[in-house]
């Protein structure tokens, strides 16, 4: 509740301060972006809400695959950790929108440069915090489990995949916004379509409304998605405090 009377406080204030200003193709106020996102609903919606969800859900998606992969292959081997684990720590802390640009020049105007820059910004914040869930792992339930003569599938799937989902899903809730805004960006340095192209086509026509609408539009999409990521941890940790 604290945080819904914050936003409130903020769109108020929001809303008197376009009211002075009267500037609207700098400065409009949120009932004139809900106003334009509502007469566009059919064009956002419909038209450029399904290529940026594309984008996002295929870089998004290859990002976690191979992340997860990634993490238990390093779980498994002390070397391969030795070796990768700093190396994501440093190149996590690189800017992928610094080298987007380098993705059109190299792919043009197309859906595998905004793919790649979706998977590089989203890889390694997935990926050391699968691995970190992995090495979480109760070492005496496992010892446990091993001196009951369990596999080391059973292990890996009745106690190192539920102790590592926790951190997993971290991952999923800290990338998301990351994977759906590094593709508005990309849409904006160069694409025919998509939520960011048409944001950067209203800033020609100097239509603020028009502008914010698409914002508004993947502000949605995030937090939809992250409320489903929440109610999943949720109902996975409700099991966990089960067993």
């Amino acid at each position: 509740m604290p945080a819904a009377f914050l936003l409130l406080a903020v769109l108020v204030i929001w809303q008197i301060a376009a009211d002075i200003i009267r500037i609207p193709h700098i400065l409009p106020g949120p009932s004139a972006i809900i106003a334009k996102t509502w007469a566009l609903r059919r064009t956002l919606f419909l038209v450029q809400l399904p290529y940026t969800f594309f984008s996002v859900l295929a870089g998004w998606g290859l990002a976690i695959l191979f992340a997860v992969l990634l993490a238990v292959l390093m779980s498994r081997s002390s070397l391969l950790e030795d070796m990768i684990y700093p190396v994501l720590l440093v190149i996590q802390t690189v800017p992928v929108m610094c080298i987007a640009p380098l993705f059109v020049l190299w792919f043009g105007y197309t859906a595998s440069g905004r793919i790649l820059v979706i998977v590089l910004s989203t890889f390694f914040g997935i990926a050391l915090n699968t691995f970190d869930g992995f090495r979480e792992v109760d070492r005496g339930r496992m010892e446990l489990m091993e001196s009951f003569g369990a596999g080391r599938l059973q292990i890996f799937l009745r106690l190192e995949v539920p102790s590592a989902l926790p951190r997993f899903l971290t991952g999923l809730k800290m990338t998301l916004p990351w994977a759906v805004v590094d593709s508005a960006v990309a849409e904006w340095l160069g694409a025919t379509r998509g939520l960011g192209y048409f944001s950067k086509r209203m800033v020609t026509h100097m239509d603020g409304p028009g502008v914010f609408a698409p914002i508004l539009v993947l502000c949605l999409v995030t937090i939809a998605g992250m409320a489903v990521i929440d109610l999943l941890d949720r109902r996975i940790a409700g099991h966990r405090s089960a067993l």
